[in-house]
């Protein structure tokens, strides 16, 4: 029933790690969240994540990784690859398609880079390699909101950020009672990953990923722009690049991009 989802974790050093996994296939698909994770790990999300994404479920067995529970001061992107390679071991998951979206797009780089044997098939979503301008001050904004407790502000304009101005139009009437509901009681973790967000830099490490990757960006992407997208093909050899247009930081949830996956995991 609902795809043999389940939500467990395993122990990384003196914590432990929430991860949720559906799907009975032969292959292995890791999907990496986003900065969202910061606010709130995948634990008690194993029904609503293996609904969100059914399609997988008959090919792949699917792993959705949340970042450890304790994170200290200066955690960085790579720290973050290290200690998702050491769970997957610890599930005895050899290799594996990954999905790497948004901040887990920066984390699947470097699982690529250090750890290429764990790594079948690359899918970077709505990432980037590096910080730019446009990263930078949503991310610093948010920053700000988060150490001011301002979840309200914070709920909004990652909502504004995320979504073209048509979807995001349909979310405003329900602000005032969205914003209500999943405010965390430390936005702690949430800072120390957003400011992980502004010290990655894998850029000139990108040639050294092997393995084949799709790399999928929206063209109107508020959050780290298409360039991102543009300039990580550019400098990863065995890449394939596609913009989605009319789609912004979340396109990872349409059914072109899921699509887009999907061809390119099995090709």
């Amino acid at each position: 029933m609902f795809y043999h989802a389940i939500s467990r974790h395993v122990k990384i050093g003196n914590t432990a790690m929430d991860y949720v996994s559906f799907g009975k296939g032969d292959k292995n698909l890791v999907i990496i969240p986003g900065l969202g994770d910061g606010l709130k790990t995948v634990k008690g999300a194993a029904i609503a994540l293996a609904l969100m994404y059914k399609r997988y479920a008959k090919d792949y067995t699917v792993y959705f990784f949340s970042r450890k529970n304790h994170l200290d001061e200066g955690y960085s992107t790579r720290e973050m690859a290290t200690d998702l390679h050491t769970a997957m071991a610890k599930l005895n998951i050899q290799n594996a398609h990954v999905m790497g979206l948004s901040q887990g797009g920066m984390i699947s780089q470097f699982l690529a880079i250090d750890h290429p044997q764990s790594v079948d098939k690359l899918v970077i979503g709505v990432s980037a390699s590096r910080p730019n301008k446009t990263m930078e001050t949503v991310v610093n904004s948010w920053i700000t909101m988060a150490t001011n407790h301002d979840y309200k502000s914070l709920f909004i304009s990652s909502i504004e950020k995320t979504y073209p101005e048509d979807k995001a139009k349909k979310f405003r009437p329900f602000y005032p009672i969205l914003t209500k509901f999943g405010k965390p009681k430390s936005f702690d973790r949430f800072i120390i990953q957003a400011r992980s967000c502004l010290s990655h830099n894998a850029y000139k490490s990108l040639a050294q990923i092997k393995s084949p990757t799709l790399i999928i960006g929206g063209d109107c992407d508020l959050v780290v722009g298409k360039n991102a997208s543009e300039e990580m093909a550019a400098k990863i050899s065995n890449s394939t690049l596609y913009i989605c247009n009319g789609l912004g930081h979340g396109a990872f949830e349409d059914k072109a991009f899921n699509q887009l996956v999907l061809d390119f995991l099995k090709d």
